[in-house]
């Protein structure tokens, strides 16, 4: 049986190590969040906050909203599950207020 929080941690490390490489943003704050609470806690955690982290605005600069934990969630329907309604509108808004068209993505398995 797959775990879909172990998949979840997955993908948060790899949308930091693709941030690092292709947008040239090294988010040592976010890594050191998902080692020390996971992925899942860390995602809430900045889902759940009142505004955008500072790494969400680097990566809005940069024009890369789409390798924010937002539109990592939002694009992947397989992290539905994982979040209740408001976080998932949370994080849709977060995004719309930024001007960010979510897309949806085939799942890779």
């Amino acid at each position: 049986m797959i775990d879909i929080e172990k998949l979840f941690d997955q993908a948060m490390f790899e949308v930091y190590r693709r941030a690092k490489i292709e947008a040239g943003y090294n988010a040592t704050i976010f890594l050191q969040m998902l080692t020390d609470n996971g992925g899942l806690r860390t995602a809430k955690t900045l889902i759940n906050s009142p505004k955008p982290s500072d790494g969400y605005t680097a990566l809005h600069l940069r024009g890369r909203l789409d390798l924010t934990v937002e539109a990592v969630v939002i694009e992947d329907e397989r992290w539905h599950s994982l979040f209740d309604d408001s976080e998932l509108a949370r994080a849709r808004k977060r995004l719309h207020d930024f001007q960010y068209k979510p897309r949806a993505r085939s799942n890779p398995d």
